[in-house]
């Protein structure tokens, strides 16, 4: 089982992300782009995750991973259950819904373990970000 404190250090890890509250909810963001959010009891989190793949990964995991409401399925996004993630599925999920949300140069130059880039660099535009986790 994971811990908010587990997803709150890999995510504050990764360059140019923030974490906001907003409406009572802990979300990680990179500029208006919502990579993750926690669940207002934080028994779950949501999480940016392709759409053509999330369907397979609901049904390879339907005990830990669901698909968002009927109103965040426009958006990239999967939801996970805390207590049936390990922390190294944690690290690969949260690396991975970040990655979908900075410029590839910046997430190249992170995980080779160069220096990140800068602030110069544009977030690619919305659309990954969903709702409620």
């Amino acid at each position: 089982m994971v811990t908010v404190e587990d997803v709150r250090r890999l995510a504050l890890a990764l360059p140019r992300t923030e974490e906001h509250l907003v409406r009572d909810r802990v979300k990680f963001r990179i500029g208006r782009i919502v990579y993750l959010a926690l669940s207002r009891d934080e028994t779950e989190l949501g999480f940016a995750f392709p759409k053509e793949e999330r369907a397979a990964l609901v049904a390879s995991e339907p005990g830990t991973f669901g698909l968002p409401g009927a109103g965040d399925m426009r958006y990239n996004w999967v939801h996970a259950r805390m207590a049936a993630l390990g922390p190294a599925e944690l690290a690969e999920l949260v690396t991975e819904a970040w990655r979908m949300c900075v410029p590839a140069r910046v997430a190249r130059e992170h995980l080779e373990g160069g220096v990140p880039g800068g602030a110069s660099d544009p977030a690619p535009g919305g659309g990954v970000g969903g709702g409620e986790a």
